[in-house]
């Protein structure tokens, strides 16, 4: 397993697509996919890539000069559960000065999707402490809960 940076605007794209497709559970409104497959290109980003291919991605967006947050992180489900998540939110950590905050966005608790109960459970493991949850940014049927954490 290789973990690499890529800053070429395409590659972002690609593979942030490639990977979401393949992750209905969690990605599967179309309008966001594309949003994401956009946004992913100005934004530092790092991949996992096993036998040559991208098996999983984090795309850190840089707020102000104290706050950053995970984007948008995808793993194809067949590599769940190996560590590669972790391995790349500590890639971001080690991007950010000590101090500066670590955030992430999820689906909140109040909804019963159980691929988002998993999500919440690795945060959680990574040590991040859930803050608040907001009807406000993704609706009322879909709470999102506002997760930190301090480096």
């Amino acid at each position: 397993m290789e973990y690499l940076e890529i800053t070429d605007i395409k590659e972002k794209s690609m593979i942030t697509n490639k990977i979401l497709r393949k992750l209905p559970e969690w990605f599967g409104v179309e309008s966001s996919i594309i949003e994401y497959v956009n946004e992913v290109t100005q934004m530092t980003f790092y991949v996992a890539v096993d036998k040559q291919e991208a098996i999983g991605f984090i795309a850190l967006k840089q707020h102000n000069e104290i706050t950053s947050e995970i984007n948008v992180m995808g793993i194809l489900s067949e590599y769940h559960r190996q560590g590669i998540g972790a391995k790349l939110v500590e890639m971001c950590e080690q991007n950010l000065q000590k101090g500066q905050v670590l955030t992430v966005k999820t689906l909140a608790a109040t909804h019963p999707d159980r691929h988002y109960a998993k999500t919440r459970k690795f945060y959680e493991k990574m040590n991040f402490v859930s803050l608040e949850v907001f009807t406000q940014i993704w609706g009322e049927e879909n709470p999102c809960l506002f997760l930190a954490k301090f480096i």
